[in-house]
């Protein structure tokens, strides 16, 4: 019998939530401005999954190009600390819908490409 393919969803964090969403996963290192806490309605926020505060500044800065951010991300997300929260996640995922939630303006162009990519798809 064939694994099914794991339904991970992005959606912004100011998104309104949705009964689909399954478990709710805040995969940004920084708390969202203007949002209460009691209004998020998250389930996980896993830090250890986050982009380093050095690679976002590298991203966000004039030398910041995408599929160098997307290989660097890759390789923070080897380290063990990631690695572990990352197998967790995936655990979720094979279970139940996760969507992953963030402030960024265009999550096609952020690191929740790269970990959707990653729980769709894992590595060898």
């Amino acid at each position: 019998m064939a694994a099914s393919t794991p339904t991970v969803r992005v959606r912004r964090i100011y998104d309104t939530p949705s009964p689909d969403d399954g478990v709710r996963v805040l995969v940004d290192r920084l708390w969202p401005r203007g949002l209460r806490k009691t209004d998020a309605h998250i389930d996980e926020w896993p830090k250890a999954l986050t982009p380093s505060t050095e690679l976002r500044h590298w991203y966000h800065g004039p030398d910041g190009a995408y599929e160098e951010f997307c290989r660097r991300y890759e390789a923070e997300l080897a380290a063990p600390d990631a690695a572990t929260a990352l197998d967790r996640l995936r655990e979720i995922a094979a279970r139940e819908t996760v969507t992953l939630l963030t402030a960024t303006k265009d999550p096609a162009l952020s690191h929740t490409s790269v970990l959707r990519r990653e729980l769709e798809h894992p590595g060898p």
